[in-house]
């Protein structure tokens, strides 16, 4: 992933108003964070845990989208929707974006399933310690698992902007 400025990580918001967008909390150091690590940029409102963002390249520039998380566990173990990581209780969590457009302002919404901690490029790369669920390992490697990552995540985008 590119690195983003202040500027483009608010311009690139599909699904909330600018007001919402300038008054986000970004994550600190956006100049010291390993960019090429990255597929997506995502983030939890330090101000505001229930609210997290997500930050993504695509063809056509980069696509910023609002999220509400669910921040309580289910109690039992769930799996990303994005990189496909098993996580125990509270790991994962529902990560809700209004649509775009109309649609988000008449209340339409999307669901996903999503890594808690948006750390979804360090498990599907290897960097972030993968938490122990079960002894079955995933046999894909890491190429496999960023492809697939980046097609989830571009399929919730599509969902989003429909």
């Amino acid at each position: 992933m590119e690195a983003l400025t202040e500027r483009e990580i608010r311009g690139s918001f599909v699904n909330c108003s600018r007001g919402e967008a300038q008054r986000a909390h970004l994550p600190d150091g956006l100049d010291e964070i390993r960019w090429d690590d990255l597929d997506f940029l995502g983030w939890v409102d330090p101000q505001a845990p229930r609210v997290a963002y997500v930050v993504a390249p695509r063809g056509d520039g980069v696509v910023g989208v609002r999220l509400r998380r669910n921040a309580g566990g289910s109690g039992r173990a769930r799996m990303c929707s994005l990189c496909c990581t098993v996580h125990p209780t509270d790991g994962v969590s529902l990560m809700v974006a209004n649509r775009g457009g109309k649609a988000g302002r008449d209340g339409n919404s999307v669901g996903l399933d999503v890594c808690a901690d948006l750390r979804c490029s360090g498990y599907a790369r290897g960097w972030a310690p993968t938490p122990v669920v079960s002894l079955l390992e995933e046999t894909t490697s890491p190429e496999q698992r960023v492809e697939r990552l980046v097609r989830n995540l571009d399929g919730f985008i599509r969902r989003i902007l429909r």
